[in-house]
């Protein structure tokens, strides 16, 4: 990147972070009646609608959507068309939001864009950065003449600036409680919010949920007439051989379907993902679009998902994945035990401010041996020494480092031969840890 583009996209990302950007705001400080739709429904329409230029596939939940949406979009890819694909955040790059066929969009393209929306962003009150990032994305895919677009919701979904788009499938991933101050504090409440993205005859697809929040999901997809079906009542599935290379896994339904398939993503929550996927294709083929089996064989497969169970070396491990609640937590500790039973563990932790610290190191407690707190560059951080306060309630030695990669690289020169090294916490914390590893080659 030249030094004219690198400035003339730092003042873009500069622009495009003046206006409130709620992923950056103290949750305790927001409620849900800071958000609306009505700002991004003026700008969408402002901008000529871009968002039904091309077939929508929508998808919310708490943890999962991002690796549906990868499966879903590499599918739709090996089959032959042209896919856009939305999700956040990102682990490096901004770019990475906005893709197309896998490829992100160039510094020099965001740039273009955003000097083109300013006019658009400036007439239209109480826009966030989210909106704002969201439009473009839309309007990217449309000048791209995207075939179909994989969009990712943000927080919640009933009032996420993604719910403006009427897709042709919606998708709800497995829920917990989270972002409690703004979606609420109990699990159907939670299910509520999220299922506020099904549409009006607009079929969807639900992951394996409790009860509670399952029976509130049915309800709303009644009410809109929204044919409904359901991982573990309409489809059923379970995992296969599974190694570091990947797994196998066979979904069925009630019928006479019966298929086995292979993906590179690791752990038992990942064939929840990818069942999730699969049925969801198997609802766009219903809707008209031509995607064969090959293709879904072909696009799971290829499909890499970083900073999600990620191996950063095999032996001895060391391990960054983003799990940021306590029953990703649960999911994590079991992806744990599949892979190296019995292991010790060298944990670098850190989290954000809104989190269930206690809650989450309690449900991986299982094997930790230390924890170093550290934190992301990021304004909602929880500061190390609280986390490390919390962290006590292991019983095991706790140490603050304040930089992520120095914890991990402390960590590594620490652990037992046999240990695995994880970081994790948050999106955040993972992100940062693979930066380090990679940019200050912690491995030498």
């Amino acid at each position: 990147m030249s030094n004219d583009l690198q400035t003339r996209y730092q003042e873009a990302l500069d622009y495009l972070y003046r206006y409130v950007d709620f992923s950056l705001s103290h949750q305790d400080d927001l409620s849900i009646e800071d958000f609306t739709l009505e700002s991004m429904s003026s700008l969408v329409k402002a901008l000529g609608n871009p968002d039904q230029a091309y077939p929508t596939i929508h998808v919310a939940g708490t943890k999962g959507k991002g690796s549906v949406c990868a499966l879903c979009a590499n599918a739709l890819q090996a089959q032959g068309y042209k896919v856009g694909m939305y999700t956040s955040p990102h682990l490096k790059n901004f770019e990475e939001r906005i893709q197309v066929d896998g490829v992100s969009i160039t510094p020099g393209e965001l740039v273009a864009l955003v000097d083109e929306v300013k006019p658009y962003v400036e007439a239209i009150p109480n826009l966030t950065t989210f909106h704002i990032t969201t439009a473009l994305a839309f309007w990217y895919f449309a000048r791209k003449n995207v075939d179909i677009a994989v969009i990712e919701v943000g927080l919640g979904g009933r009032l996420d600036s993604t719910n403006v788009i009427t897709p042709i499938v919606s998708v709800i991933t497995a829920l917990y409680l989270e972002h409690t101050h703004i979606l609420g504090d109990t699990i159907e409440e939670i299910a509520a919010e999220k299922a506020g993205i099904i549409k009006p005859d607009v079929p969807v697809v639900v992951a394996p949920q409790v009860d509670s929040a399952r029976e509130v999901i049915h309800q709303i997809a009644l009410k809109n007439r929204a044919q409904l079906t359901q991982l573990g009542v309409d489809y059923h599935y379970r995992q296969g051989d599974s190694t570091l290379d990947g797994q196998t896994f066979s979904v069925w339904n009630n019928g006479d379907l019966h298929k086995e398939l292979y993906i590179g993503l690791l752990g038992p929550h990942q064939v929840d993902n990818a069942a999730v996927a699969y049925v969801t294709l198997q609802i766009v083929r219903d809707l008209g679009f031509e995607i064969g089996e090959e293709a879904i064989a072909v696009g799971f497969a290829r499909t890499e998902w970083p900073g999600r169970f990620e191996i950063l070396r095999r032996e001895p491990p060391v391990v960054v994945d983003c799990a940021h609640t306590p029953g990703a937590m649960t999911k994590l500790q079991e992806t744990l035990s599949e892979y190296f039973p019995e292991r010790p563990i060298w944990l670098v932790f850190g989290v954000s401010d809104d989190k269930d610290v206690e809650g989450m190191l309690l449900e991986l407690k299982l094997g930790v041996r230390k924890v170093y707190c550290a934190r992301s560059t990021h304004p909602r951080a929880l500061e190390p020494a609280v986390v490390a306060e919390k962290a006590r309630v292991l019983g095991v030695p706790v140490e603050v480092i304040e930089s992520v990669g120095d914890a991990l690289g402390t960590a590594m020169r620490e652990a037992e031969d046999e240990a695995v090294v994880l970081v994790t916490g948050s999106i955040f914390v993972a992100a940062t840890g693979r930066i380090a590893w990679f940019e200050r080659k912690l491995w030498e």
